[in-house]
């Protein structure tokens, strides 16, 4: 009740903006009170509630204003020094941090938790995080202890990642339900996957999805879950992977499984592709998204060189070009071009050079017939595409930049789980690194091997080039 009281004063400044009397009305708040207003807004938020963002901006300036004008008789009350480290790990201006906690008297463990603050919002991880190290955020109130396991658990998600986790486990822990949870809960999904924790990583997805699915900050989290499921693909069963899509509404569902079956098939992972690509065309109540051209295209890809390579091509020659974006129109390009080499016919200056000197050996003694059948069992025998240049992530900055901190930034980025941003071209100035194909592991010896003179040799040498071109053409299309 009390905090419904105090939000209710909060809303009231809102609509009051701007009249002569909300300045006055400000300063009769105490900044604990605007700080924890401030924070049942941005739960509100997390759980979805997107039209309480112009709130949220309001209140930051609010907040901000009523503590650079903070004297060191409201620091007497400890309620408004926390409150004021609890704004500034909540994204706030690092000057007014700096400046109201020099004004302040407190302990010393509070001054340096400030001191901390203001290193890490100025994006100097390694000072902050010396800082932080010694202090517990157990061992100090809940409301502070949440966001200081939270920030120093982003501090040390890279050098530390166990630590981080625990840190991020404790956060959710001290403030459960709250923009914090959410938070450590994308963080935690992020690390799992880095580290190699398929069970951590599930466990953590199923959570955000129950809690968190609409929170503007949800984007971040649908990347880091696409990534992780390609990463952990030998590790998450596809049961798994579809118990925790199942609890998406259908059309995130469908658009989580076209970005996976897309990465899947760039990355030459054919059966995740296939599950992930049936998934989406699959849909859900009834209704199917057969017609997706998308859904289409990955399905296709990851099936483009096995013995349907004439409905492949069916299905591809029938895609509606229009309706995909520039990178997924290049992926098409290159799926049709595989496909026309795939079934075409050995050139005849390998097929004369086989038989001259097949007829060379004395003891060539097989059928053109059954040479030829040789030859396609060798081909089916292969592997399936290797060595596809990844659809790497952006690399994972050292310092989280303020914006990041929980739900500081006014205006969130825009959802990217919408069908419009499946097959978002990358941001200018991103970096497009040329690969050359590697081969798998299980790859046969080296084509210097393999006599092209011999009938079965030179099917081997044709369908390897054949391969080669795949990972050649998909490695080169924007991602």
């Amino acid at each position: 009740m009390r905090g419904r009281t105090v939000i209710g004063r909060a809303v009231g400044l809102l609509l009051a903006a701007g009249s002569p009397a909300t300045a006055s009305a400000q300063d009769g708040l105490q900044p604990y009170q605007l700080v924890r207003s401030l924070q049942l807004i941005q739960d509100r938020i997390a759980g979805g509630d997107h039209a309480a963002l112009p709130m949220q901006a309001k209140l930051l300036e609010m907040t901000d204003a009523r503590l650079r004008a903070a004297d060191a008789g409201d620091f007497k009350d400890p309620k408004n020094f926390r409150a004021l480290l609890v704004y500034g790990m909540s994204g706030g201006n690092p000057v007014t941090v700096a400046a109201a906690a020099s004004r302040a008297t407190a302990d010393p463990q509070s001054l340096a938790i400030a001191k901390g603050v203001v290193a890490y919002l100025n994006g100097r991880p390694a000072a902050a995080i010396e800082i932080l190290r010694p202090i517990d955020p157990m061992s100090v109130p809940a409301d502070l202890g949440a966001f200081l396991a939270l920030v120093k658990g982003s501090l040390l998600a890279t050098d530390e990642p166990a630590a981080a986790l625990t840190l991020l486990d404790e956060a959710r822990l001290l403030s459960p339900g709250t923009l914090v949870e959410e938070a450590a809960l994308r963080r935690s999904v992020g690390i799992a996957a880095a580290q190699g924790d398929a069970a951590r990583f599930a466990l953590a997805s199923t959570q955000y999805v129950a809690a968190y699915l609409y929170s503007p900050y949800a984007s971040q989290f649908a990347d880091s879950f696409v990534s992780g499921v390609i990463q952990l693909h030998m590790s998450i069963s596809q049961d798994k992977l579809a118990d925790i899509t199942a609890m998406m509404d259908p059309e995130r569902e469908k658009v989580i499984y076209l970005r996976i079956a897309r990465r899947a098939a760039i990355d030459g992972l054919a059966d995740l592709s296939a599950f992930a690509s049936a998934r989406a065309e699959q849909g859900r109540n009834g209704r199917g998204n057969q017609d997706d051209p998308r859904a289409v295209l990955y399905s296709s890809l990851s099936t483009v060189t096995s013995a349907t390579i004439d409905d492949v091509r069916g299905r591809l020659g029938k895609i509606d070009r229009g309706k995909l974006s520039e990178s997924d129109r290049a992926l098409l390009d290159a799926a049709q071009a595989v496909a026309g080499e795939v079934v075409a016919p050995v050139p005849a200056a390998i097929k004369d050079q086989a038989g001259t000197a097949d007829s060379a050996k004395s003891d060539a003694g097989k059928p053109a017939a059954e040479a030829e059948a040789v030859n396609q069992a060798d081909a089916e025998a292969l592997p399936p595409v290797e060595g596809v240049v990844s659809e790497q992530p952006a690399a994972a900055t050292a310092a989280k930049p303020a914006a990041d901190a929980p739900a500081a930034a006014p205006a969130p980025p825009a959802l990217p789980m919408t069908a419009q941003s499946v097959d978002a071209p990358p941001a200018a100035g991103s970096a497009q690194t040329e690969t050359p194909p590697v081969l798998p592991a299980s790859a046969p010896a080296s084509n210097s091997a393999l006599d092209p003179h011999d009938p079965t040799d030179a099917a081997m040498l044709n369908a390897r080039r054949q391969l080669d071109q795949i990972d050649q053409l998909l490695g080169a299309a924007p991602k």
